[in-house]
């Protein structure tokens, strides 16, 4: 059997369990999408952990658990007869097709970014009001803030040089530290949100994704931690009991383990 026919039976075997478990197993029969809803968006996480991880296996395995949700999905609205599976995939095929001019076109492009123009160009004529009406209103405020700009950048709206952006950081910040100085706790907030605005547009003009970025130091401070509570533990003492002084000894030695890794 060929890779793409093997592919292809894979998918229908899917489709075929898919829909023995929706007619005789009791949890199956009584989901909905609302009640799918949650445990899509934790399937989702676990992908993005095994990603960063870099665990192909991992990944594998939650790539699976992601597809048997979107099979889930097109089950429930074939019963309702709104749409099945096969309305879904070329639903998917035609918008690709019809974004990518380049290939399916005579359109030609330069790069990536005109790429990525062209694509919200298209995205208006097809009736969208807003270039930021794809952005999800539920995305945590990180991913959500490097969204927004990616989508207004494809449009021109942007600057021309990291510097101007790493000027009007440092502007942002220069505000932020007078609301300090003032109290003003709203204030402060607010500053505080344009900082970290201003930060995620840094990180993508160096082309840094800032979600990645900080989940690796987000993990990399775990890791530490976690180091210095099994030395405090091998010491017989809580944290607690320990100076920092002493914390900071074994928080090095993590440290220094990392870069050896």
């Amino acid at each position: 059997m060929n890779p793409r026919a093997e592919q292809l039976a894979a998918f229908d075997r899917l489709l075929t369990i898919m829909d023995e478990l929706r007619e005789q197993c009791p949890w199956d029969k009584k989901q909905t999408m609302e009640s799918l809803r949650h445990l899509t968006i934790e399937e989702t996480y676990e992908l993005g952990d095994a990603i960063l991880d870099n665990d192909l296996e991992e990944v594998k395995k939650e790539l699976g658990d992601l597809l048997l949700h979107i099979v889930f999905y097109a089950k429930i609205g074939s019963e309702t007869q709104d749409f099945d599976m096969a309305d879904v995939a070329h639903g998917i095929c035609e918008k690709l097709i019809n974004r990518h001019p380049h290939i399916y076109g005579d359109v030609k492009v330069k790069n990536e970014e005109e790429v990525k123009q062209n694509w919200e160009s298209i995205k208006l004529k097809e009736g969208k009001k807003s270039v930021l009406e794809g952005v999800p209103k539920s995305l945590p405020a990180l991913v959500k803030a490097n969204r927004v700009q990616e989508k207004v950048a494809g449009v021109g709206f942007d600057w021309e040089h990291p510097e101007q952006v790493f000027e009007k950081l440092q502007e942002e910040l220069g505000e932020l530290q007078e609301e300090i100085k003032s109290n003003n706790a709203d204030q402060m907030e607010s500053e505080f949100g344009d900082v970290f605005f201003s930060m995620v547009n840094y990180a993508r003009f160096l082309g840094v994704n800032p979600e990645n970025a900080l989940e690796r130091t987000n993990k990399k401070f775990i890791d530490r931690f976690q180091y210095l509570e099994g030395k405090a533990k091998e010491l017989g003492k809580t944290l607690k009991e320990m100076t920092l002084a002493e914390m900071d000894v074994y928080w090095e030695e993590a440290k220094k383990m990392q870069k050896v890794q």
